[in-house]
């Protein structure tokens, strides 16, 4: 081999290592210039974004330790800093009172688009505003209450059913996959008039399309600390590659979708009570179909799925395993579904049952939802919202929270859900225990300002569904008590998975005891 060939791979290998030291030096620099890093005018720095690479796994628990120290705080990225903070005054100001200032920005769309499009949960302005507006109609409609909840009703029915074969085989199963498949179905039926049939198993594509939704969901919020996604997504390596790979899956399943429910909709041209969400939208796109296009409507499904699917089946996790942990809670909702409903020990058919739950039933259970209430509480369905940052539509000057410290323009101000949970300041020095009783007064619910209580957001961007994901885990959650008793199935411990969404990591493992003899 010539001796020049040699001696110049040597020296190319040799040069890696400094090219990479001299690429880190760069990205320090650029992480710490600028940043005012010495003005105690702006929030105290507790580091960089990339020490959320060393605590990725107890993420939460991690920013909760360092809230507890400073309620509000930077972490330092290369092209702004990230402001997190857990002062209820603080979220009141940047999504209601300066509102129109915080919008999601550059930087959270980029990361969020490949997956989530331009859908409500992502876009700005007129954007935001139009399917808002056309959201907002929808979930105020009558038709769309009454059909969800017979929808809730059948598929909790559906639930009782495949959770007492289980119970008969005397194993341990992940409930958490069981209420995501019941929640699929349910958001299918109500949000696009599809029978998806994924709770007992007959459809390989609706549980292929969860996977890769759930999937893609976690590598997406990866995104957030991983400073080389833009790289692998132009190489096409890695978790971008497997983002990919998802969101096609996802696109192909979801215009299929599409495509059938507008074929559905011509051959129907002689109804007007459209039940299902998506056959409105389909009918409001009729008046302007340049914009509201199929991508359009991929975009509305998709985030439909996550607020639907996940927030729900999420919280009804946590609620069971909270319930399992404190088995005075779980016999005290019992109790009232007894008191309310009425002890008819010998009604053993799911179906009947279900048909006495309905709306005035629901109001009449104060304290399953101050339970549900406290499971969102601790284990809010969105733990951290990477929401705001003043981009370049906003003033040219710095903002100041109510706090007193300063933001600067492109900065990014996220309020931390989970933590404010926990906060002793917030919640009292019983912040950390489940406490149903927190939220009645003389056996009734008492109501807490959604700046503190922020599980379903706040201000404008409160969450629409909130009445919809109420009706559908307290249904869920009747039909569930009213037949069984829960247990943990062994003793390993339950945690979170990080992604935009809190799952339990690994599923959560229970036993179920049939409480009606049948």
């Amino acid at each position: 081999m010539d001796i020049s060939i040699v001696s110049a791979t040597l020296y190319s290998v040799a040069l890696v290592p400094i090219a990479l030291s001299v690429a880190f030096a760069l990205l320090l620099l650029k992480t710490f210039t600028g940043k005012s890093l010495r003005s105690s005018k702006y929030p105290p720095v507790r580091g960089t974004v990339f020490v959320q690479l060393i605590y990725f796994n107890q993420l939460y628990d991690y920013l909760t330790g360092v809230v507890r120290q400073s309620p509000t705080f930077r972490l330092l990225a290369p092209d702004q800093s990230e402001i997190y903070t857990a002062d209820p005054r603080n979220v009141e100001h940047v999504l209601k009172t300066n509102f129109d200032r915080y919008t999601k920005g550059k930087f959270n769309i980029e990361i969020m688009k490949d997956l989530f499009g331009e859908g409500i949960f992502v876009v700005d302005g007129e954007k935001w505003k139009k399917q808002r507006k056309v959201a907002s109609f929808e979930f105020a409609t009558r038709v769309l209450r009454d059909f969800s909840c017979s929808v809730f009703r059948k598929n909790a029915a559906k639930l009782v059913k495949v959770v007492d074969e289980l119970s008969a085989a005397s194993e341990g199963f992940d409930m958490q996959d069981i209420l995501m498949r019941c929640t699929l179905d349910s958001i299918f039926k109500v949000g696009f008039g599809v029978e998806l049939n994924c709770l007992q198993g007959s459809s390989k594509e609706g549980r292929a399309f969860m996977k890769a939704f759930d999937e893609a969901n976690a590598l997406t919020y990866w995104r957030y600390i991983d400073p080389s996604w833009e790289l692998k997504r132009l190489l096409n390596i890695g978790s971008e590659a497997r983002l990919r790979n998802n969101v096609k899956l996802i696109d192909n399943f979801v215009h299929q979708l599409i495509r059938t429910k507008r074929n559905q909709l011509a051959a129907q041209r002689e109804r007007n009570d459209k039940e299902d969400i998506l056959s409105r939208f389909l009918l409001e796109c009729e008046k302007d179909p340049e914009n509201m296009n199929e991508k359009y409507l991929r975009d509305i499904i998709l985030n439909f799925m996550i607020a639907g699917k996940d927030t729900s089946a999420n919280t009804l996790s946590w609620f069971l395993y909270m319930l399992c942990k404190h088995p005075l809670v779980q016999q005290k909702i019992v109790d009232e579904i007894k008191e309310v409903i009425g002890d008819q020990a010998s009604e053993a058919n799911p179906d009947g049952f279900m048909e006495r739950i309905t709306d005035p039933v629901l109001d009449r259970m104060p304290y399953l939802h101050a339970t549900l209430t406290e499971t969102l509480r601790l284990y809010p369905a969105v733990p951290l919202v990477i929401f705001c940052s003043l981009d370049g539509r906003c003033t040219e000057t710095d903002d100041v929270l109510p706090d007193g410290f300063h933001v600067k323009k492109g900065d990014n101000v996220n309020y931390l859900a989970y933590s404010m949970g926990r906060m002793h300041n917030i919640w009292g020095e019983d912040a950390e225990d489940f406490k149903p009783e927190r939220w009645l007064k003389d056996g009734i619910f008492q109501k807490e300002s959604p700046f503190k209580f922020v599980a379903f957001h706040a201000g404008p961007r409160i969450c629409l569904g909130k009445d919809f994901a109420y009706r559908q885990m307290k249904i869920v959650s009747i039909a569930l008590l009213r037949f069984f008793r829960f247990r943990l199935a062994d003793e390993r411990p339950v945690t979170y998975k990080v992604m935009f969404t809190l799952h339990i990591d690994n599923g959560l493992h229970l036993r179920a005891v049939p409480r009606l003899a049948t």
